[in-house]
């Protein structure tokens, strides 16, 4: 049996891509890939990792946890030990403070989702409806934020018909004033 058969078509063979551009464009691809897995390798499993790469066109690339120097040690056999004080402390902390960031950006995400769902509602309690109808959303489905917003609008549309009301009374007041002059 020469090989296992799938239903699949059959990669083709590794070869070099010839174009530059491409082989560049393909090298920054991969590369971030691998780096990603790499790191996902340490967080998920803890597990020291090192890779060094050069690019097509000679620049290095590494990744390492918890140091390149600390990896290759380890792999040369000469610090078989990477559970020194210091660096158990270090790590101790790092992981502690990743923990707590991850925390945070959990929180702020769902935040994000929650305030992304609350303005999709909006939109579809609003559909139809233009802006200057905004007293006709029902306040039943509005939030605290929501409500302060409306009593905000709904002082200041207080406050635009006090002076309307006035400027018409004044200019009522003067009109007549002013006709009861000519009478005389």
């Amino acid at each position: 049996m020469a090989g296992r058969q799938t239903g699949e078509n059959p990669r083709p063979g590794m070869k070099q891509i010839e174009n530059e551009s491409s082989r560049l464009i393909t090298f920054s691809k991969r590369k971030s890939s691998i780096n990603k897995k790499a790191s996902e390798l340490v967080t998920l499993c803890g597990a020291e990792v090192g890779f060094v790469a050069f690019s097509p066109s000679g620049n290095p690339f590494s990744f390492a946890h918890p140091s390149i120097d600390a990896v290759a040690n380890r792999f040369l056999n000469r610090n078989p030990s990477p559970n020194n004080s210091s660096q158990a402390l270090v790590e101790s902390y790092r992981q502690a403070k990743c923990k707590e960031l991850n925390q945070q950006h959990d929180e702020l995400y769902n935040q994000i989702k929650a305030e992304k769902a609350q303005g999709k509602a909006l939109k579809r309690l609003t559909k139809g409806k233009s802006d200057a109808a905004w007293w006709e959303a029902p306040i039943e489905e509005l939030n605290r934020e929501e409500l302060y917003q409306m009593k905000g609008r709904m002082e200041e549309l207080k406050r635009s018909l006090r002076r309307s009301i006035n400027q018409k009374t004044q200019g009522e007041a003067s009109g007549s004033s002013q006709g009861q002059e000519l009478e005389k």
